[in-house]
């Protein structure tokens, strides 16, 4: 959420449109109907719920704002809708994982970092 808050500043500085991007785990298709349509209806769910406090801030603070949903990793997927969308700035939150667990499992934030077309800023 502190990087939705810092985000809040510049967006009335600088006029500019936030992308709110929730990415979540593939469906699992060797799933049959009608449990597909259950995990997909259960995920968006968890999403829209999830996203919820970010959009009520957003709302509340009159910031122009889009929520997008993928079904991609958020490391791969991120820069390149930064790409797409011309971005000038990625702004996304630290969850404060240690620099080894980022070694061994891969950080969301290093791989946007790595991948991402513009800058990156990082906010704990």
């Amino acid at each position: 959420m502190s990087a939705a808050r810092y985000s809040i500043g510049l967006v009335h500085k600088f006029d500019c449109e936030v992308l709110l991007v929730h990415c979540h785990k593939a469906f699992p298709s060797y799933l049959g109907e009608p449990y597909f349509q259950q995990v997909v209806d259960k995920t968006l769910r968890q999403a829209k719920a999830l996203i919820k406090p970010y959009r009520e801030l957003f709302e509340k603070e009159k910031i122009n704002f889009r929520d997008l949903f993928f079904e991609e990793p958020a490391g791969k997927v991120i820069p390149e809708i930064a790409k797409n969308e011309k971005a000038d700035l990625i702004l996304i939150g630290s969850r404060g994982k240690t620099d080894l667990e980022g070694l061994i499992i891969g950080s969301v934030t290093h791989q946007v970092h790595t991948l991402s077309p513009c800058p990156v800023l990082v906010v704990r």
